[in-house]
Parts: structure tokens; C-alpha cells; sequence
């Protein structure tokens, strides 16, 4: 590493991905308590959405809603995650490499902890 490398973001720039995060998780809620509403309303209604149908097809759909709700929690928990590493100022350090994360991966991945070069061994 060169005396220039830098090790880590500097407070500045913990800000700006602090606030990509936070817009990140309340998107991710919102969508979470989406998911949550239609499951209880198929659990509550079971003929509402999937009315004429088999129930094949809305346990299916049951399923498919729970599939994207689980994604959804582990999104959030990844995030949250994140912003823990942002308050103990090691947000953006590959867990692989050691070096920072480029800031174009963690705009598009807030939550990434693996840089595309450490990414890309796996």
C-alpha cells in the first residue's frame, strides 16, 4: 500500500453513504410492509386476489410474496449493518482485500463488503 492509499472514507463521505442508506431502508420498509399487507390479506381473504382460482395458485402466490419479503429483511438487515460500519468508521474497507471499496459499487451496492476485484475470486 502507498503512503497516498487511503484506508478509509473520510467523515464527509460517511455522510453521503449514510444518506444512500437511509434512502435504501425506507424504501426497503415500505416495500417489507407491502409484502407483509398482501400476505395478511391472502391469509385474511383467501379468495380476494386469486378469486376462481385453484389453491395451488395461491399457496404459490403465498409463497412467492414470502420469497420477496425475506429478501426484503435481509436487505434491511444488510443495511442496517451497514450503518453500523459507517458509525464505527470501517464502512467501505473490503473484507477480503483490506482496501476501500470503490465508490461507484457502494452508490449502486450501499450494503457491499467485498470490493469487485475480491467479488470477482469467489
Amino acid at each position: 500500500m502507498s503512503p497516498n492509499e487511503k484506508t478509509r472514507y473520510s467523515d464527509e463521505e460517511l455522510k453521503e453513504f449514510e444518506g444512500i442508506i437511509d434512502e435504501k431502508l425506507t424504501m426497503a420498509k415500505k416495500q417489507l410492509e407491502f409484502y407483509l399487507a398482501q400476505l395478511e390479506e391472502l391469509a385474511d381473504n383467501p379468495d380476494s386476489k386469486v378469486k376462481g382460482l385453484d389453491d395451488g395458485i395461491g399457496s404459490l402466490e403465498s409463497d412467492r410474496i414470502t420469497s420477496m419479503a425475506s429478501r426484503q429483511q435481509n436487505l434491511i438487515k444488510h443495511l442496517e449493518n451497514a450503518k453500523i460500519r459507517i458509525k464505527n468508521k470501517v464502512y467501505g474497507i473490503c473484507r477480503e482485500t483490506g482496501k476501500l471499496i470503490s465508490k461507484e459499487r457502494l452508490r449502486a451496492v450501499p450494503h457491499a463488503t467485498l470490493s469487485i476485484e475480491a467479488k470477482q475470486k469467489q
